[in-house]
Parts: structure tokens; sequence; C-alpha cells
């Protein structure tokens, strides 16, 4: 059966969530903004995977709605699309919400489009500032809920003083918050996210060698420590499936998540007004957008259906065969 995590059999469902994300794109800037958290709160996050991995996204869309809200900032009512992120490019834990969001909205009377500064979304540190006090008052209330669970090494911190303390000590760093409007434009974004929306860890193309139980796998260092910037490492194969594992979400968690004027409740009128304001019909397609479906109908969500073609929107993808798992491979036990 089709898995949530494979990067093979969501393909499908990859290419039809890019189309549609490509149809609602407004004919305007858009932002690329990331919050991440430092790793004492990463470390509680793994441990409490379904409460804190919510409550990051909550926070992320109510940051970025309050600020945008502000009359000192943008006063203006934003929509946006968040999606949750956890591993590094080593495979490591490393969660962090990814959102792509337009560079305006509407006014609070949705009578005018008001647009931010070219090439200015919304402060950074003010975003990062507002993004820790929620993430932290969350943390708190869940931790007074009993709703927080800690055990092996952060075992400790299931006594009040100590777990006061650790959020203290986050609560003086400062958090690394990401905005910038992406050089090749909101489709460049979208297409990004798209890896991460319908799979996890890495793509079988960054799989180099399998051998005599040692699995190597590309990947890209930080740009300021390294040069080149590809490199490659070498893992057991219980250490890779270790690594792999812990980006497994959730039962019934949503990784990606729509909010403000995008918000599935009301976003096709949101849409079609703010398309009115900036210029444009409703029933265009914004300019540099793929012209794809717009609803889950228009366009199919997994392989097996023959999705479009999202660059000529006329060739259908088709299922010759299916090739089996290679059962002859040993099992690797995890006994971390």
């Amino acid at each position: 059966m089709p898995n949530r995590h494979c990067p093979k059999c969501q393909g499908g469902a990859r290419a039809a969530w890019v189309a549609r994300g490509q149809a609602d794109l407004l004919d305007t800037q858009y932002f690329h903004v990331v919050f991440t958290v430092p790793e004492a709160i990463a470390a509680i996050a793994f441990q409490n995977k379904t409460v804190v991995y919510g409550l990051l996204l909550r926070a992320a869309a109510d940051t970025l709605r309050t600020i945008a809200a502000d009359p000192r900032h943008l006063g203006a009512e934003i929509g946006g699309l968040t999606v949750f992120h956890t591993w590094s490019q080593t495979l490591l834990h490393h969660p962090h919400v990814q959102c792509l969001v337009p560079g305006g909205g509407l006014s609070p009377d949705h009578r005018r489009w008001v647009s931010c500064r070219p090439g200015f979304f919304l402060p950074v540190r003010v975003l990062s500032r507002r993004f820790r006090r929620l993430v932290l008052a969350a943390l708190q209330a869940a931790f007074d809920a009993s709703a927080i669970q800690c055990r092996g090494t952060l075992a400790a911190l299931s006594e009040r003083p100590v777990w006061i303390r650790t959020l203290a000590g986050a609560a003086a760093t400062e958090w690394v918050v990401y905005a910038k409007a992406p050089c090749a434009g909101p489709q460049q974004v979208l297409e990004y996210l798209g890896r991460y929306t319908h799979r996890v860890a890495l793509s079988n193309d960054r799989l180099l060698d399998i051998e005599r139980g040692q699995i190597t796998f590309s990947y890209r260092a930080p740009r300021a420590t390294a040069t080149p910037r590809r490199k490659t490492m070498t893992l057991s194969a219980a250490e890779f499936i270790r690594r792999f594992l812990l980006h497994v979400l959730p039962s019934g968690f949503h990784r990606i998540r729509a909010f403000g004027f995008l918000a599935n409740r009301h976003r096709r009128s949101a849409l079609a007004r703010c398309r009115q304001l900036l210029g444009a019909t409703s029933a265009a397609a914004p300019t540099g957008a793929a012209n794809g479906p717009s609803d889950a109908t228009a366009a199919p969500r997994f392989i097996g259906a023959s999705p479009v073609c999202p660059a000529c929107q006329r060739g259908r993808l088709v299922i010759v065969a299916y090739l089996p798992p290679d059962r002859s491979l040993p099992v690797i036990l995890d006994t971390s």
C-alpha cells in the first residue's frame, strides 16, 4: 500500500500538490520563511511529536498573522502555507517549519490589497521573538496539563524546577528565523517544498552505494563551512535505518497546513477577492504560474490514477508494472 513517507509511491501525489499550489499563486511577490528551534526544544519535540510538532505549526502561523496584522509592520490579513520538516542533510533530527507567504494581504475591510516593501516582508527579529514566546508558553501549558512526557536522557525534565530552568535557558537564546524572497519566484519554493511534503529524509538519487552492510549517500554541507558543498557520508545499515526512522511522523499528523485567507474554509472566495484587488480576474492563472488544476478533483492524488504531466498538461503517467520488494535481502534489526 502507498506510504506517505515513501519517495516512490508518493510521486503522483507530490506532482498533484505542486500543480494545485501553482494554480493558487497570486500575481505578487512571495517570501520563503523558515522557523527553527534550539536543540533543547528539539529534544523535547522528539519525545513528544504529536503535541510539540502541532504547536510549532500553530505558533508559526499565529506569529506571521499577528505580526502582519500589526499596523506598525504590514497592517493586513495575510495567508500562507506551512510545511513541517524534521531532518537535516545528514538525516539528524532538526525540526523546523517552512512557509510560503505572499508579500501582502487584505486590508482589514477587504477593500484593498496591502503590499509589503519590495524584497522585505516582516522583521525577522520580531518574528523570532514572538514565535519563541508562543512556543514556550504552549510548552508550559502542555507540561502543566501532563501532556509532555520526558524519558531516558530527558527524564530529569519531568521535575518542574528542571523544566522551568530549561525553558528559561531557551528563552534567553535567539531563535533563528529566515525570511527571503526566492530568486526564481514562488514556483521554485513550491517545487522545493514538494520534495518534503510526500516523503521523508532523502530521495533515492542521494543513495550512492550499498555494500557489506554500509550505506553511502550524498549530502550538502552548509554554505559557509565547506568547498565543495556536495559531500558523501557512509553509515552502517542499522544507523542509516535508525536515522531514517527518526522522521516517521505520528499517525494522523498533518504536516501541510494553510492559514489566513488560504485556509480551506474560505480559500476560493478569498483568492478571488485578492486577484480582483491585484487587478487580475479570478479565472486567470497568475503570472509565471503553471496552469494546473486548483482543486482535488482536477488532478489525481495517487500514482495509480495516472496524473497529468505538470509540464505539458497533456501526457499522462501509465503504470506498466510494479516491482516487488527484494525479499532476499537480510533483515537488519535496530537494537538501539
